[in-house]
């Protein structure tokens, strides 16, 4: 949900000022890692639409997106079924997985009487920044998009043939906070040679346990933002990014062409 345009605070004016003095940190890595959903994809319209309108349809209760945002910062609610199953239950109506499951693919995938929120879908990134990060890093996914989901987003787009390895919900056997994916990808190689892009606390933890550095995406300005700033500094963010373009200042100088990890 867009913010509204406020006068800056003096708390505000010091965040904008940690961002940039982040910014300036350089690092050089050579394995890129992106999560999808908040990062090259907006999902305000689309799953998090979804995980409200879910809510009230297995609930009867209305819930607002500060609410929903409090459950997306607790940890292993990165699997948006198991977030409105442990909701909903809270709420008053037991609700298991299964049925979270199959309520939210009616508002997301849509119906005979109604199209889903999935075709409000919208990757923020584009395909010329993809090509640029591929000449100089190895680009890969790790995502809790399942493979289905994951493919009609993504079949069609250009930069999805940059990735070299893709991990879905359906590739692993632990999802995350389980860094499984992140091993998937790297392999025997040194974790501190990937930078892994997130905007979920699942994110933070799956990068911390597997040794990975990881770049918080969060805007000022969002829902419980100094809270999730904190958690993810407390978890060892080497940055806190409003965009995944924004990751472009904390490279070091490379010359143009010149590419790394392969």
């Amino acid at each position: 949900m867009p913010t509204t345009s406020r006068k800056p605070t003096r708390n505000s004016t010091r965040t904008a000022r940690k961002i940039a003095h982040d910014l300036e940190r350089q690092i050089s890595p050579e394995i890129l890692i992106f999560d999808v959903d908040g990062v090259l994809v907006d999902v305000r319209d689309t799953y998090w639409r979804s995980a409200i309108e879910t809510i009230r349809y297995l609930t009867g209760k209305s819930v607002t997106h500060a609410e929903l945002h409090r459950w997306k910062s607790k940890p292993g609610n990165n699997d948006d079924w198991q977030m409105v199953a442990a909701w909903s239950t809270e709420l008053g109506r037991s609700t298991t997985y299964e049925e979270a499951r199959e309520a939210f693919g009616k508002f997301y995938w849509g119906t005979d009487a109604q199209p889903g929120n999935v075709l409000r879908e919208k990757i923020i990134v584009p395909p010329t920044q993809i090509r640029k990060w591929a000449a100089r890093f190895e680009l890969n996914l790790f995502t809790g998009r399942n493979r289905r989901e994951f493919h009609h987003t993504f079949s069609t787009w250009s930069g999805t043939a940059y990735f070299k390895t893709i991990v879905t919900m359906d590739d692993v056997k632990k999802m995350k906070p389980h860094p499984e994916g992140l091993y998937r990808i790297l392999g025997k190689r040194d974790p501190a040679t990937a930078l892994y892009l997130g905007d979920n606390i699942d994110d933070a933890l799956a990068a911390r346990d597997a040794g990975v550095p990881f770049a918080a995406i969060i805007a000022v300005g969002e829902h419980n933002y100094r809270k999730r700033a904190a958690a993810f500094r407390e978890l060892g963010a080497v940055a806190l990014l409003p965009r995944a373009v924004d990751v472009n200042k904390l490279f070091t100088i490379c010359r143009p062409g010149q590419r790394r990890g392969r």
